[in-house]
This record gives C-alpha cells, structure tokens and sequence, in this order.
C-alpha cells in the first residue's frame, strides 16, 4: 500500500520543526530562506511547502509564534480601557525585548499576521471600543501603539553601546505609552 504522506511527511518533518528551524536561524543571522531552513533540517527545499506555502508563511509563523506569549488581559469590569492596552502593549514590548533578534523582521512585516496577531488585534479593538473609539479612528490608534511598541523595542535592541540604558529606555517606553494612549482616548471626547 503507497503511502499518501507528501515530501515533507516523509522527511519526519512538521510544522513546528520547520518554524523551529526558521526561528533559529533568524536568531542567528537575522535572516532566513527556504534553502536555508532546508539545509538545516537536512531535507530537500521542496520538503517544506508541506507544511509552510512560502517564504512569507515561514516569517508569519515565527512571529506569529512569539506573539503567542503576549498576555491580552480582558478589560477587568469597571477597569480602564486605557489600562488594558497599557498592560497589552507593554506585555508585547517585553516579549519583543526578550527577542531583539526578531525586531527587524516584525519592522520589514510592519507587524505580524498570523492568528496570534488577530487576536492580540481585535483585542485591542475591543478596548478602543468600550473607550469609545471604533472604525477607522480605532485601526489607526491600533497601529499607531504596534508602531511605538515595535519601534521602542528596535531601539532598546540596539548595539550596548548606547548612550541611554535599558533601564531607562523601558521607562521612557512606559511613560511615553501612557501618553500615547491617554491623548488617544482623549482625541474622542
């Protein structure tokens, strides 16, 4: 009986280990291709689009992985939407800044887009709704906090020679996001 496994069944491959691969190999040199994540699991290029259509799909499913441990806390009842994006987005600058190695590719994807980031999306709608902003006012807020967010954590990322410590960058970044979100929920009224 023929088996009905395609190439990369048969190569002992799955999703997770293709997106292992691709994540390891961002990390290392910040770059990733199909040849290359190929070679490293030792497996024909052509073994892989079982499990990842493209290029693009591999880098969506590594980010989109990593946006797997941002906490999106429900807005509590009685709570302040304002606090609710506080924590998410500083929940999602801290999962950046523990992989600075990512930074550049969520900055050339203007984000991520896999199911992670919906969800940490419509999240974020949510609570720009209940504080009473929606449609497109609400998608560019959203976008303006993913920008802030992505930027601060490409800025905290860079080389130690800084002028300005870690410390004090995620300060700025905390109270700079407080702004932020208090001159948009202030916009609405």
């Amino acid at each position: 009986m023929r088996s009905s496994r395609g190439p990369g069944q048969r190569a002992g491959l799955s999703r997770d280990r293709v997106l292992d691969a691709a994540t390891d190999l961002l990390a290392e040199s910040g770059a990733v291709t199909m040849r290359a994540v190929a070679q490293r699991l030792g497996v024909a290029p052509n073994a892989l689009y079982s499990h990842v259509a493209d290029k693009t799909e591999l880098v969506d499913g590594v980010l989109d992985r990593v946006l797997a441990q941002v906490d999106a806390p429900p807005l509590e009842p009685g709570g302040s939407p304002g606090d609710a994006m506080h924590r998410l987005m500083t929940s999602t600058h801290g999962v950046l800044i523990r992989h600075p190695q990512l930074v550049p590719a969520f900055l050339a994807r203007q984000g991520a887009r896999g199911a992670n980031a919906r969800h940490l999306g419509a999240v974020m709608l949510e609570h720009l709704a209940v504080a009473g902003i929606t449609g497109d006012a609400a998608r560019e807020a959203l976008r303006v906090l993913i920008v802030y967010t992505i930027g601060f954590a490409a800025f905290d990322g860079a080389p130690d020679e800084r002028p300005v410590p870690h410390s004090e960058l995620r300060a700025d970044f905390d109270r700079g996001l407080h702004w932020l979100i208090t001159g948009i929920i202030e916009s609405v009224r």
